[in-house]
């Protein structure tokens, strides 16, 4: 080999900032010698094509194999042809197995000759008479100690032992500039990835105000904070149920904040805002011209959540077609790109929130039952406001604290006669309504005026049917508090009887008595009403145990 020619490659190899820039560049300067025939490159990756490969029987280790990355050459019998193809017989080699596989194993060049006695590792001897190949030269590619693959030379004139030397010093320099690239390559792409979480980052502040924690003492908000402690450490999927504007989204921020993950990103997703045709570009992302209007690459959510946590408001919104590839990935914890031919492999938690009754859906056929187990490891309900009448004085003096520092002026004080009326109120909107009921009645008090809390116009408790007084002479004794909450418990017993103790779906209790499902199971806690354990008979007489 000529020295000058091998310092040329490797000034140009130097300044290369991709992989398979440098070992096209490495094979093609190769190539370019008179004498060299075919110049060809291995790196060693994962064991990918197993069931196909022809060398399957010889592989001692599936693990990893010799990948073919780059080759060049000049045929003799047909010169219009260029071996620059890499998917040919010899794509990979087991690392161990035959000439190339032993040199990567043993980390040592090798020199052989065509003919003669070291002619057996010729597997085509008519192509070698034909191409007038006369050795074969393999160099490993070493950087710091570790192969990173072979260098393969088919040469038409036997080369001397200084030009042996300078392969060797050149093979060096390969390897090195394969490191580089590989680092460069790293780096760029940890920088694209830190570019995307700061664009989504930025997004994120600019439409979603900064919350603060769980505000609440009464046994039900404890309830789940109990439960938070103890799921949050791990990576178990987690379903949160509740009504609209119960807290759903903070609760999930404090799962993500107390987990293992929390260093890196939470990443929301409202899956009911999301149109069909651009589920998996939001989710999976795409490459630049995957569709009309692709001007540019785009990360999807799972990608940006990778090593955090992906929440996924609404999820009982997605369509029942595209529930089936968020599924896949879930499962799998890989999806591919929209345009792309490679998968995406992410360690992302989900954590997943709804205000259906999604075992309702998943009867009625709106819901895959499949995603549901796999999104609801862990479930958690998160009381209504109904549920905590006690930590409605302490959410509205937040909320009046709040506006105190964003709009600065003195602190309204919440009475105690205004506190009874808002814990007297049903609050169909839950902790989101009695927000705006606060900012609305600090707006409507000014500064340094008294607070005056502004009810919405539905009344602080249901009202009675408007039935005409005379309707109502000669009707039965008025019933006491007491006697009413047993005959509210015996009603609800009876459904749930009737129904054979459903709760949710078109023929359960719940829809029976006309209540929502969560409002059902809580007022059978307040009732103490459980659903009774069927016996285990063991014996022809009865007995069980």
């Amino acid at each position: 080999m000529n020295p000058a020619v091998l310092q040329r490659i490797a000034l140009d190899i130097a300044a290369r900032r991709a992989v398979d820039e440098v070992l096209d560049c490495i094979v093609a300067g190769l190539v370019a010698e008179p004498h060299v025939a075919l110049a060809r490159i291995w790196i060693i990756g994962p064991g990918d094509l197993c069931s196909g490969c022809s060398l399957r029987d010889e592989c001692p280790d599936q693990t990893r194999c010799l990948h073919l990355r780059a080759s060049a050459g000049h045929s003799l019998e047909h010169a219009e042809s260029c071996w620059h193809g890499t998917d040919g017989r010899f794509r990979r080699f087991p690392i161990g197995v035959r000439k190339v596989g032993g040199i990567a194993a043993q980390g040592e060049q090798t020199v052989l000759g065509a003919l003669g006695e070291e002619g057996g590792w010729v597997v085509d001897p008519g192509w070698v008479a034909r191409e007038q190949i006369s050795c074969f030269a393999g160099q490993p590619l070493i950087f710091r100690g570790e192969v990173l693959g072979v260098l393969g030379l088919f040469c038409r004139r036997t080369p001397t032992a200084e030009a042996v030397r300078w392969l060797r010093t050149f093979a060096d320099s390969a390897a090195t500039a394969i490191a580089n690239a590989r680092a460069f390559e790293e780096i760029e792409q940890l920088r694209r990835q830190l570019e995307l979480e700061r664009d989504y980052l930025r997004e994120e502040v600019q439409k979603v105000h900064p919350v603060d924690g769980i505000i609440g003492t009464s046994p039900a908000i404890q309830r789940v904070l109990s439960q938070l402690a103890v799921v949050a450490p791990t990576d178990a999927s987690v379903l949160i149920e509740g009504e609209s504007g119960t807290g759903k989204e903070l609760l999930a921020s404090a799962l993500h904040a107390r987990s293992q993950r929390h260093a890196r990103p939470l990443v929301r997703v409202n899956c009911a805002s999301i149109p069909a045709e651009l589920f998996e570009s939001e989710f999976f992302g795409h490459l630049r011209g995957a569709f009309t209007g692709a001007s540019r690459e785009r990360a999807g959510r799972f990608l940006i959540a990778d090593g955090g946590s992906l929440f996924l408001d609404e999820v009982g919104e997605i369509p029942l077609p595209l529930q089936g590839k968020l599924l896949r990935a879930l499962q799998e914890g890989s999806f591919s790109p929209v345009g792309a031919d490679r998968n995406v492999t992410v360690d992302v938690r989900v954590i997943a929130a709804t205000n259906r009754d999604l075992e309702a859906e998943v009867e009625a056929g709106r819901f895959r039952r499949d995603l549901y187990y796999r999104l609801c490891v862990f479930p958690l309900r998160v009381p209504s406001l109904r549920e905590r009448p006690e930590d409605i004085p302490l959410l509205a003096s937040h909320f009046l604290e709040r506006l105190r520092l964003r709009q600065g002026g003195p602190l309204l004080q919440l009475r105690r006669s205004d506190a009874a009326r808002l814990q007297a109120y049903s609050w169909p909107g839950n902790v989101r309504e009695l927000q705006n009921v606060i900012e609305r009645s600090a707006i409507l008090a000014g500064r340094g005026g008294r607070l005056q809390v502004a009810l919405p116009a539905e009344t602080a408790r249901p009202a009675l049917p408007n039935v005409p007084i005379r309707e109502l002479e000669g009707t039965a004794r008025v019933l006491s508090d007491a006697e009413l909450r047993l005959r509210e418990r015996a009603n609800m017993l009876a459904a749930l009887q009737q129904t054979g103790w459903k709760l949710s779906g078109r023929e359960g209790a719940a829809a029976l008595l006309g209540l929502h499902p969560n409002t059902l199971a809580s007022r059978m806690r307040k009732f103490g009403l459980r659903k009774p354990q069927t016996p285990c008979s063991l014996w022809p007489d009865g007995n069980s145990l």
